[in-house]
């Protein structure tokens, strides 16, 4: 990792109003190459057991080809496509053994010891790139509002509260291969936030909120506030939720 700064981070999770949790989030440390660091999130879909069992694929897979991964040897983008790939085939495996519909989201990034980063995500999980309060970029939703949004038909506000929301346009596990969208940052800097989430928490947050709350506060008091605001904006209806946050503080000098 570059001179100038150390990481922080926090993962958060709760089952909100739901009955049974289906979401998945880790962070990775990488376990030979100091200041590499994986974070996941998977939005598991498809009954209790299918929509966990295909999150859990998510992260099982994640874990197996970072422990692979050589930051000086290969390359970050291609890793994470593989990620998405390997665990759509192993869900859809799984559908065809269990009989059951078990799809998931990914929203994946991949912190390198020489500050780039790279991210991936297929489905309405989302990943947030701030540099203090200001959004430098967000991936863009494979969701049906989305493409409305995109058309000009929808403004974000009114796809928020769209009652087809919920409709995703590519996921893990489908029958189609997972659009899987790659993206690469070539240097964070110092005051810079990363943040990876399911629909059940940015739903209830714009990215103003969001970036007020990750400039402001701690990952793991921003993991904690994130998921209190968004169970009581909630009001009773609330999704499951899963979020990691790493930011990259400067060096007191």
């Amino acid at each position: 990792m570059g001179k100038g700064y150390r990481l922080t981070a926090a993962t958060g999770i709760h089952r909100g109003d739901r009955e049974y949790q289906q979401d998945q989030v880790c962070l990775i440390a990488h376990p030979r190459v100091s200041g590499c660091v994986l974070a996941v999130v998977a939005d598991g879909m498809g009954g209790r057991s299918g929509g966990r069992k295909a999150s859990d694929q998510v992260m099982l897979t994640a874990r197996q080809l970072f422990e692979r991964y050589s930051p000086d040897h290969d390359d970050a983008g291609v890793l994470l496509k593989q990620v998405a790939q390997e665990a759509h085939l192993v869900i859809k495996l799984t559908a065809i053994a269990a009989e059951q519909e078990p799809h998931s989201t990914i929203a994946a990034f991949l912190i390198n010891p020489a500050g780039d980063c790279h991210w991936v995500h297929a489905g309405d999980s989302r990943i947030y790139h701030f540099h203090g309060s200001n959004m430098v970029k967000r991936t863009l939703d494979h969701s049906y509002v989305q493409t409305l949004v995109d058309a000009g038909q929808l403004t974000e506000e009114e796809a928020n509260v769209h009652p087809q929301s919920n409709i995703l346009m590519g996921c893990l596990g489908a029958e189609e291969d997972p659009p899987a969208t790659l993206h690469h940052v070539a240097q964070l800097r110092p005051g810079d936030s990363l943040m990876a989430c399911s629909d059940g928490v940015w739903h209830y947050f714009s990215p103003n909120e969001l970036g007020s709350v990750l400039s402001s506060l701690s990952p793991r008091e921003a993991s904690e506030f994130l998921i209190e605001k968004a169970r009581s904006r909630g009001r009773g209806g609330g999704d499951n939720l899963s979020l990691v946050i790493v930011k990259l503080e400067p060096l007191e000098g």
